[in-house]
């Protein structure tokens, strides 16, 4: 039996102890933290120096790391992902009582596939804003225990439940909590798992999250299943290659952005001046001009990584012909001739000869001409710093299902990608 990747088992347990994008977010700036990286506020004027590392987080779900080289000889060479994925997020009146249940309100945040989400254990992550001296501190927290479930109609009740269901997000998702307990609510749970007082919390962002952690399986143990596999995986393949990257005289970027998932367009997402903003302050607290910032945005590449969609063993007439990746097959490269994806002829060529120099396998990826995808970081991206740009991935089968499969070894490739583009100087 073959051995699992060894980047593949780490790559599970950061997913696992991320189950919102707080988390992920947290964790990522934990990670940046032990290396060295010190926090900079996006209140407070920056002052850099050679060999300055930091990182700036905004929203509590958004963060940007960069490491100033001893000699800068070239542009911002940048890899972005994103740390949300398809849930379901509480009302903030959450409890609905009826029929001698308790249930929690929820709504649809993102396109997910919603009949995943039934019949399994899931709990509730997040964050709440707590009263503290005059102020307010952010807790993260994760209710750690199987406590709600979606339950499903019994095919007795639903003879036609096969042959298609269309799901009322106000009636068939929502989750059960409790037998009809009038004690029984979430938010007093939550504080208690946060450990402050009801009392003390102002406001709150909670998420439902599916229990349980990721697995390798395959008869080779050639795959990986686990939830939030788009876009956590490219999120830790992208952290993995900045921190084993090497002082060059390139400026190096780590973006992970919240919010993809429902179009960017928030103060946290990539279609915020966020990047735009990182970028810029870097420049002047550097002590250089305008010139200087625009001169290096000319000089910069930006990897969109976020993951692609694998041949199906079952479907294979939803892919385009040899324009199709397979899982394990390397990172895969993504085409739209309507810039969904801002891959074009030289961003290709670009990544092309960087992972060649890496000795990373690349693949392809465009979508049926009939059945159009999704937009990227990278287009969004782009509006507000125009860099050459190449949308990645790594394949993967059941896009925005609430457990996703890809290639045990793809997380390895995206890695080693990654860090031999921080590595390149333009």
């Amino acid at each position: 039996m073959t051995t699992t990747p060894a980047s593949a088992l780490p790559m599970l347990d950061f997913i696992s102890a991320s189950p919102t994008c707080f988390h992920a977010i947290a964790n990522t700036a934990a990670r940046l933290t032990a290396a060295g990286y010190t926090p900079l506020s996006e209140g407070e004027r920056w002052t850099l120096h050679p060999g300055d590392r930091c990182f700036v987080i905004r929203g509590g779900s958004s963060i940007i790391a960069f490491r100033v080289p001893q000699e800068l000889r070239g542009g911002f060479m940048m890899a972005a992902a994103h740390s949300d994925s398809p849930t379901f997020k509480l009302k903030e009146r959450a409890e609905l009582r009826s029929s001698g249940y308790v249930r929690l309100h929820t709504e649809k945040y993102g396109g997910m596939l919603m009949s995943t989400w039934f019949d399994r254990p899931l709990s509730v992550a997040g964050r709440l804003f707590v009263r503290r001296d005059g102020g307010l501190d952010e807790k993260l927290v994760n209710i750690d225990r199987n406590l709600l479930v979606i339950p499903s109609v019994a095919i007795h009740m639903n003879r036609n439940a096969n042959d298609g269901m269309k799901y009322m997000a106000n009636v068939d998702t929502i989750p059960l909590f409790s037998s009809d307990d009038p004690a029984a609510a979430i938010l007093p749970m939550a504080a208690e798992a946060a450990g402050v007082s009801p009392e003390d919390v102002l406001g709150s962002d909670l998420f439902l999250y599916c229990r349980g952690q990721g697995v390798t399986l395959g008869a080779h143990n050639e795959y990986v299943l686990s939830p939030r596999l788009d876009d956590l995986a490219c999120a830790w393949g992208c952290l993995e290659g900045f921190l084993a990257a090497r002082d060059t005289g390139a400026l190096p970027v780590l973006c992970i952005f919240d919010n993809e998932e429902v179009g960017s367009e928030t103060k946290q997402g990539a279609a915020s001046a966020f990047l735009r903003d990182t970028l810029r302050r870097i420049t002047f607290a550097l002590g250089h001009d305008e010139e200087t910032f625009r001169t290096m945005l000319a000089r910069s590449f930006l990897l969109s990584a976020d993951n692609a969609h694998a041949i199906h063993p079952n479907h294979p007439e939803y892919s385009d012909g040899d324009n199709c990746p397979r899982m394990n097959g390397g990172v895969v490269i993504k085409f739209n001739a309507n810039q969904r994806y801002a891959t074009d002829g030289r961003s290709c060529a670009l990544f092309r000869s960087i992972c060649e120099a890496a000795d990373v396998p690349t693949q392809v990826m465009a979508n049926r001409s009939d059945l159009p995808g999704g937009s990227t970081l990278g287009s969004i991206a782009n509006t507000l710093v125009p860099v050459s740009t190449v949308d990645i991935g790594l394949a993967q089968l059941a896009m925005h299902s609430a457990w996703e499969t890809m290639g045990a070894e793809d997380c390895a490739h995206l890695a080693a990608a990654a860090r031999q583009t921080f590595e390149t100087v333009l």
